[in-house]
C-alpha cells in the first residue's frame, strides 16, 4: 500500500469563496406539481413491492420498496406516486426513482406525519436519514462503526459554494443546540466545528472546539481537516469512520434541531446555483423539485449539450438533465454554456509535473494516472498509491495535457472496490 509521506508542502493557490457579511435570504422556489425522490435500492422484481404506481402518499410517510428495505426516502408532500422506475448514477450503479404528483390542494397548511422521536440516535436513523444536509445518522447508528469525535462543518468544501457558510451565519444558535443533541443522542465525547478564518463569527461555540481553518483549497475536505487539525493521517483505502471521526454539515446539524422541536422532517433545501455568467443565487427548494423549476426561476436557459454540475467546480459531477432533483446532500450547482466548456482530451501526458507538485497526498499522479487508463486497478493501488488520493480535483485542474485525472481516479476506486467484491 502507501509507501510515501503522505503530505508535500507544495500548497495549491485556489480559495474558497466566503459568504457576504449580511447575506440575504435565499429565493424560495414554489413546489411543483411533481417532485422526484432517490431511493438506494434496486428494484427486485421476484420481491412483492410496498408501493407501486397510484398509491396514495401522505406528507412525512416513510417510503420503502420492500418490508425487509432497510433504505428510506420521506415523502415533502401529499400526493400519488405517479411512476416508479430504474436510476441509474454516473458510475451506472442503479436505484430506484419514485414521482410524487403533488396534491396542490393540499400543499399549503398540510401538517406532516410526526414521529415517536426518542433521544437516540436510533430513533433519529428510524425516520430522520433524508433531512436537508444529509445527516450522517446510519453510520452513527451503526453498532460495527465506533465514532469517538463529530466535526460540524461550517466551512464549505468546495470552491464557489457558501451555503454552509451562510447557514452558520444565520443560525449560530441552533448549531450549537444542535451539538448538545448530538452529544445526547450519541454519547460521542468530542465535538469539534470547522470555520473558515476569515469568517466573522459573533459568540462562539461555548465549550465546542473551534477549528479555524485555512481560505486555501482543499483545507476544508475531511483528509486536510484530519490532518491539520486532529493530528490524523488517513490511511489508504479508509474513510474518517475507520478512524472514528464522522463529519457532519451545519445543515445537517439544524434540520435535526427542527425536527426533534416539530417531531416531523423538514424538507426546504439551501444550495447555491452558479449561473453561467457566473452569477451566484442562494435558492431554497424542496428536496425532490427538478434543477429546471430553478433555472426557469432565474430565467436560466439550458440549451442542449449545455453541461450541469452537481457540486462544485473540483469535486462536482456532471448530469445531463435538467430534471435531475435537488437531493439532501446537494449544496452547489453550476451550469456550464456549451461554448465555454473546458475540452477535455485523450492527448498522453506530457509529464509536466504539475499534478506532483500541486498533490496534496504526494501521489506520482503522472505515473498512477497511465495504469488507470490501461484499467490496471489493483496495480495503480498496490504500486501508485491509488486509494491515498483524497479526490481534490487538484491534479485534473492544472494537467498540461487536460487529461480528466480527477475521474479517471474515481472511477479507478469503483473498479477497484468491484473486483475486490468479486474476490
Amino acid at each position: 500500500m502507501i509507501k510515501r509521506s503522505f503530505f508535500t508542502l507544495t500548497h495549491p493557490r485556489l480559495n474558497y469563496d466566503l459568504v457576504e457579511p449580511d447575506p440575504k435570504e435565499p429565493e424560495s422556489i414554489p413546489i411543483p406539481s411533481n417532485l422526484i425522490l432517490l431511493l438506494n435500492e434496486p428494484i427486485d422484481s421476484t420481491k412483492e413491492a410496498l408501493i407501486k404506481k397510484g398509491d396514495t402518499v401522505k406528507k412525512g410517510e416513510k417510503l420503502r420498496l420492500y418490508t425487509e428495505s432497510r433504505e428510506y426516502t420521506i415523502s415533502p408532500v401529499a400526493g400519488t406516486i405517479g411512476a416508479i422506475d430504474i436510476y441509474s448514477d454516473d458510475f451506472g450503479n442503479t436505484s430506484t426513482y419514485l414521482v410524487i404528483k403533488n396534491d396542490q390542494s393540499q400543499t399549503t397548511g398540510t401538517d406532516s406525519i410526526t414521529y415517536d422521536l426518542k433521544d437516540d440516535i436510533a430513533s433519529a436513523d428510524e425516520y430522520l436519514r433524508t433531512l436537508p444536509g444529509a445527516p450522517p445518522l446510519k453510520i452513527l447508528a451503526s453498532n460495527d462503526i465506533k465514532i469517538n469525535t463529530i466535526v460540524i462543518t461550517c466551512a464549505d468544501t468546495d470552491l464557489l459554494s457558501t451555503t454552509n457558510q451562510y447557514i452558520a451565519l444565520k443560525f449560530l444558535d441552533q448549531i450549537k443546540e444542535g451539538a448538545q443533541l448530538l452529544k445526547r443522542m450519541t454519547r460521542v465525547a468530542k465535538l469539534c466545528v470547522t470555520v473558515p478564518e476569515n469568517m466573522n463569527i459573533q459568540g462562539g461555540f461555548d465549550t465546542i472546539q473551534v477549528f479555524k481553518t485555512s481560505m486555501e483549497y482543499p483545507s476544508n475536505l475531511p483528509a486536510m481537516v484530519l490532518k491539520d487539525h486532529l493530528n490524523m493521517v488517513l490511511p489508504a483505502g479508509k474513510t474518517p469512520e475507520d478512524l472514528g471521526v464522522c463529519f457532519m454539515t451545519a445543515e445537517a446539524v439544524i434540520s435535526l434541531v427542527k425536527a426533534y422541536k416539530t417531531k416531523s422532517a423538514g424538507f426546504e433545501k439551501i444550495l447555491t446555483i452558479i449561473g453561467k455568467q457566473g452569477t451566484s443565487y442562494r435558492v431554497k427548494a424542496t428536496i425532490g423539485t427538478p434543477l429546471r423549476k430553478i433555472f426557469n426561476a432565474f430565467s436560466i436557459h439550458v440549451n442542449e449539450q449545455d453541461r450541469i454540475v452537481i457540486g462544485g467546480p473540483m469535486k462536482g459531477f456532471a448530469t445531463y438533465t435538467p430534471h435531475h432533483p435537488v437531493q439532501p446532500d446537494m449544496d452547489t450547482v453550476i451550469i456550464q454554456d456549451r461554448d465555454i466548456i473546458p475540452e477535455l482530451s485523450d492527448n498522453p501526458c506530457v509529464n509536466c509535473g504539475k499534478c506532483i507538485r500541486i498533490c496534496p497526498a504526494n501521489i506520482p499522479v503522472n505515473i498512477l494516472v497511465r495504469y488507470l487508463e490501461a484499467d490496471q486497478y489493483d496495480e495503480a493501488a498496490d504500486k501508485y498509491d491509488l486509494e491515498s488520493c483524497i479526490e481534490c480535483g487538484l491534479c485534473a485542474y492544472v494537467c498540461t495535457a487536460r487529461i480528466p485525472i480527477y475521474q479517471y481516479i474515481r472511477l479507478g476506486k469503483h473498479e477497484l472496490f468491484k473486483l475486490r467484491a468479486d474476490a
